[in-house]
């Protein structure tokens, strides 16, 4: 399951409205000299998981262009089954899906890929998209915190690299099919340059056929900071204590020292340039303190079932920056100090 922020008080409203503009000023400012640009632009979107597809079905849905790059066993059990989408929205599924399956070849680039894969499968990743991509392809990256940004941008280039985030709680369950588990479903994303407006402000068009929440945002990368401040303090916290965030609000100083991870997290981003704002971070820290809430990080899931987390791209990225910054952070050593120990138990039990 990928985790998102599913607070249901208002405030991610309030937030958005705070960016600065409201998100019809955000698409008329991001569309200048869009005209002349391709209306319906081709997606390709890695993958049909949870993430994936969740949204690539919903942009099917909506008329959207849209490609999915599967490996093969993924591709015979689509076109044998199709998509299904099941949650608290109701169900969607769709029979036929255009896919294209790793390594095989295309009838010609695609106009923008969206990237929405493990931190661990980046490059992988990376190698699977790069013989779809054009001069001009747009990359439109959904992971967990920041640090693949550097890395898209080395090996594509930073002018085609967008920031992106997904708001979504979903999972893939046993038979291939998407189990929603909120009713949250967003995607945030926006330019990382002036000189990207034109072409996001096309990728905007593009993704408002999608039937979900899509919002171009004036300021990505403070969106993907903060973001990475909640990933980062509810994943340490909850794998260093074994516990969801119920059950650490429950003991005598579960809470202060959740706040305190969160503060440290803040603190990191506030040195990077982005601090995280007011608005965002008061429901922030009510969730994360929230007695009998059974909020946890999909990190800890992965644990107790034994799969690979994203130990090093969240929590390890977040110490390493933090250490850069100068800011002391002893719950973050702690939290990335018990995730280490995890993954090399978990490598020396599959050799």
């Amino acid at each position: 399951m990928i985790y998102a922020w599913a607070a249901k008080t208002g405030s991610r409203a309030d937030a958005a409205r705070d960016l600065s503009v409201t998100n019809a000023q955000n698409r008329a400012t991001m569309r200048v000299n869009v005209a002349g640009m391709q209306n319906n632009m081709k997606l390709l979107m890695l993958g049909a998981g949870s993430v994936g597809g969740f949204f690539g079905l919903h942009l099917q849905e909506g008329g959207a262009d849209v490609t999915f790059l599967v490996r093969p066993k993924r591709a015979l059990q689509l076109r044998e089954h199709g998509l299904r989408l099941y949650g608290p929205g109701g169900q969607l599924h769709i029979r036929q899906l255009q896919l294209l399956e790793s390594g095989a070849a295309a009838s010609g680039s695609f106009d923008a890929v969206i990237l929405s894969c493990k931190g661990y499968d980046l490059q992988s990743a990376m190698d699977s998209v790069r013989p779809y991509l054009g001069a001009d392809t747009l990359i439109l990256p959904l992971l967990n915190g920041l640090q693949h940004l550097d890395v898209l941008d080395q090996a594509f280039g930073a002018a085609r690299v967008l920031g992106g985030l997904a708001q979504v709680s979903a999972t893939m369950d046993a038979n291939g099919d998407i189990k929603q588990l909120t009713d949250v479903q967003a995607l945030v994303y926006g330019a990382r340059s002036t000189a990207q407006y034109a072409a996001v402000g096309a990728l905007d068009t593009a993704l408002q056929l999608g039937k979900f929440e899509s919002r171009l945002s004036r300021n990505i990368l403070l969106e993907m900071w903060e973001k990475f401040v909640l990933l980062a303090s509810l994943a340490g916290m909850t794998c260093l204590m074994r516990a969801n965030v119920g059950e650490i609000a429950a003991t005598q100083d579960g809470a202060a020292l959740m706040l305190r991870m969160v503060d440290d997290c803040a603190a990191v981003a506030t040195a990077a340039g982005n601090a995280p704002r007011a608005n965002y971070m008061t429901p922030i820290k009510a969730l994360l303190t929230q007695r009998n809430s059974l909020l946890e990080a999909s990190m800890r899931r992965d644990m107790e079932q034994g799969r690979a987390t994203e130990a090093d791209h969240v929590v390890g990225d977040m110490l390493r920056r933090a250490i850069a910054a100068g800011v002391e952070s002893e719950l973050l050593k702690s939290a990335y100090c018990s995730l280490q120990a995890y993954e090399h138990r978990r490598a020396a039990s599959t050799r």
